[in-house]
């Protein structure tokens, strides 16, 4: 089974910790395309948006990260990820929508910042204020949620803490993390030390520290960074359309399939 994934991707990171805790054995690989936009090759026939997740299983091509995720949950019902109560799944989906949308936004449009040097001066700085700010309100609506539980999932780890934990760990990445003690650090400590995570983790980790080296290509037009639907959203709220009109003129980022090959 193969999965196209990048390390630093939230979404496949989400995908790798469900496989992981189920014990499916995956191979996982960077399309060498990623970035570009390019509608030649596997990847892009697998996924005509380009983006990763893709998971390949035998004859079956599936894309988009919940999708995915529900076909893990169906193919390999053992351990479940989901809770039987109906209530308690739409409160584990629920959390997911909110990471894979608003939080992924957030530390996307930090990343940008941080990374690829969308911005500089105060426009940055601004910039990088209202990301702490959007974090902070994100925890604290997390932190309501996980409640006096040990796990998002309820008694046991699950769908929930599967989405959140790359979200949350990306937020101490950037020295944007709970404050110490907290319930939510004191959940990102444990779950930290599961393996489906602590792997997962390590590769985000190896990954990050090559972005610096890496952010160049990202930045001349050689990869170019997709900026779509929740991602557009937080640059323009956030005070970056002139990143994003930076970006059309400098033919360095990209929108998603059909069309966006600006």
């Amino acid at each position: 089974m193969l999965l196209y994934e990048h390390p630093l991707s939230s979404y496949a990171q989400k995908i790798k910790i469900a496989l992981r805790e189920k014990g499916v054995p995956f191979r996982a690989e960077l399309p060498e395309s990623f970035g570009t936009g390019s509608l030649d090759g596997p990847f892009a026939a697998a996924n005509p948006r380009t983006e990763v997740p893709v998971l390949i299983d035998g004859d079956v091509t599936i894309f988009e990260s919940t999708v995915i995720l529900e076909y893990i949950e169906e193919r390999w019902p053992e351990p479940p990820l989901l809770p039987r109560d109906p209530a308690a799944r739409a409160f584990a989906r629920v959390t997911e929508d909110v990471c894979d949308t608003q939080y992924e936004a957030v530390n996307w449009g930090f990343g940008e910042i941080l990374w690829f040097k969308r911005a500089t001066g105060d426009l940055a700085e601004r910039m990088r204020a209202e990301a702490a700010a959007q974090t902070r309100t994100l925890q604290d609506w997390l932190t309501k949620r996980l409640g006096a539980a040990d796990w998002f999932g309820g008694p046991g780890f699950g769908w929930a803490d599967a989405a959140v934990a790359p979200m949350l760990n990306r937020s101490f990445h950037y020295g944007l993390g709970p404050e110490t003690g907290s319930p939510l650090a004191l959940w990102h400590a444990r779950v930290r030390e599961r393996p489906s995570v602590e792997k997962t983790f390590a590769e985000f980790d190896a990954a990050a520290a090559r972005m610096a080296a890496a952010s160049e290509m990202y930045t001349t037009g050689g990869r170019r960074r997709e900026y779509r639907d929740h991602r557009l959203e937080w640059m323009i709220k956030s005070g970056g359309v002139e990143v994003v009109l930076a970006g059309l003129r400098d033919g360095n980022i990209r929108f998603p399939w059909p069309g966006g090959t600006h």
